[in-house]
Formats: structure tokens, sequence, C-alpha cells
């Protein structure tokens, strides 16, 4: 069977995540050693952060992002513990790229933790708290949602940044306008349009600055070519290159995420499941969506990992 793996990002995070997964087989002392890795690197427990809170400490962007990357290196590690065949391609949804790099073998693991950490911070200063925003826009399709965006700015920012699955597209950017095309989306017969605990407008083009920088510390960190079949949500195509793959990481800060086009691709080309490697189970929700006759499963506790093994053998 032909099968990807897929990395979430922020938002998937949780206190306690991966709870389930630790009886498995092996796995308990796989997901302590992987985080003790990355506390090494940060410099606290971030094994204690995850498993015990506080919640709003997870929640900051500059923890969430190395909680989110650990959690997904872990699992990863953990499926490869079970002596389980490699997938064929692998990507992320946004910080999900950065563990789908590891998982390839493009992006020493340390590494990529202290430049997530990196990134989180950059992404909080890119943007005064309270002034940006982003939105969930439900029951309308790209285009809509889009024009709605175009009406709402008004000199202002507000863009689609996530267009995550047919009829659910996020928007982000300044507060004021993010707020208009919300109610320009109901105008246009949204059946939901609501503002996202975030403050942070992830993917617009107010993270041009943040990308900069981002781009210098990239230039510092040794990449290789991809051992597996790495594809960008940044344009639904695979990438190789070093230089490429730091390019693309700097345009992906402030470009919007096309979920819903990369997992059409990967369906075309013959992916027939597509396992979701992480905590939580949101991308493999928006997947079934997006294909219905492709297989999505993930690996959220014990029996979903033996699921997942034994629906690779078939």
């Amino acid at each position: 069977m032909t099968f990807g793996f897929v990395f979430p990002g922020q938002g998937s995070q949780s206190v306690g995540m991966l709870a389930g997964l630790a009886p498995a087989p092996g796995a308990e002392s796989v997901i302590r050693d992987t985080f003790a890795e990355a506390s090494a690197v940060l410099g606290y427990d971030l094994w204690q952060l995850v498993a015990e809170g506080p919640a709003q400490r997870l929640n900051a962007t500059e923890c969430t992002q190395p909680a989110m990357l650990a959690a997904s290196v872990a699992t990863w590690r953990v499926w490869g513990g079970c002596g389980a065949a490699e997938p064929k391609v692998v990507c992320g949804h946004s910080l999900g790229e950065f563990s789908a790099l590891v998982a390839a073998g493009a992006l020493e693991f340390t590494a990529a933790i202290d430049l997530v950490r990196f990134r989180g911070r950059l992404m909080q200063e890119a943007v005064p708290e309270g002034t940006g925003a982003m939105a969930a826009i439900l029951g309308l399709d790209d285009a809509q949602v889009i024009e709605a965006c175009r009406e709402a700015a008004q000199g202002g920012v507000v863009e689609a940044v996530n267009f995550n699955a047919p009829g659910q597209v996020v928007i982000a950017g300044a507060r004021e306008p993010v707020q208009r095309a919300i109610e320009a989306a109901k105008a246009r017969g949204a059946k939901r349009a609501v503002a996202l605990p975030v403050s942070v407008p992830s993917h617009s083009s107010l993270m041009g600055p943040a990308a900069e920088r981002l781009g210098e510390r990239l230039a510092t960190i040794d990449f290789r070519p991809p051992r597996i079949r790495f594809v960008s949500a940044v344009d639904a195509q695979a990438h190789q290159d070093a230089a490429d793959l730091r390019q693309l990481l700097v345009r992906q800060l402030s470009s919007p995420v096309r979920w819903a086009e990369t997992v059409r691709g990967l369906a075309a080309s013959g992916v027939g499941t597509l396992i979701e490697c992480g905590p939580g189970k949101v991308l493999t929700a928006l997947n079934r969506r997006i294909e219905r006759g492709l297989e999505a499963v993930a690996l959220e506790d014990a029996d979903s990992l033996a699921a997942a093994l034994n629906a690779v053998k078939a």
C-alpha cells in the first residue's frame, strides 16, 4: 500500500498530549528520550510542561512550536521502533513542515527545536499583542472568502491564509479588518464565521518582517536532501534541494497553507492512506473531507497505532 505521513501544526497541542500513545510497546521511553533531547536545547523541562501544564504557557507560541515538533518526532520514532515501513511521502501543515523535514532526514531534530523556538518568538514579536487576529470561515468557497477579505480590507490587511478543506478557510490580518471580513462572510451566507483565540496572524503578509529574520537564521543551518519525498503545503510541490528548502521555510511564514490542494495532489499521485503523525486528529478530519476515497488515520493512542500498522501491511 502506498501511504504518506502528515504532521500537524500549532493548534493541536494540549496538556497531557501523547499520554494515550505511551502505553504502546516501547513508546514511553522513546517519548521521554525525545523530549529530553529537546529540553537540553531549550533549557527547561519540555516534557513537564506538556504533561502538567499550565496550558497558558504551553499555548504561548514560542513554547507551543517546540512542544508540537517534539511530540510529532516522538510519534515518528515510535512508529519506526515498531519496525514499520517508511511512508512514500511526508508533508506538514504549517509548523508541521518542520516535523516532516526532520522525519525525512533533511533537518537535525535538535537544530529544528532551536529553530522553531526562534520562529515562535519572531511571530509573537512581529505584531503587537491585541492588534492581530484570525478567524475561521465555514460554508463558503475559496473565491467567496477571498472576495470578502478584499471588500473588508479598506486599506488594512486581511487575507485568506489556510485553505484547509472545501468550505473551510481561515483568514488572518489586523484585528479590525478581520472583524469586517467576518461580517462580510456572514453577509455572503457563511454557515459560521468566528474569531479564533489567537492574536498572531499566521501566514499573512504581516509576518513578512519575521520571515526576513527567520531567513537569516536558516542560512546558518545545515539541510540535507530529504530521504523521503517531501511535499510542501506552500505550493503542493515536492522540494529536494537544500537551498530551496531554506527559501521555502521563509516563504511559508507569510504564505497561505494550501492544504486541500496538497492532499488532492497526494491522492492523485497514488497515495491511498494518509497517517497523521502527532497529537490530535485535526488533519485526519480535514483529509477525509478533502478526499473521501482516501483512508485517513491518526496515531493518537496505542490502539490507533496498532490499527495503522495493520493497515499499511494490508
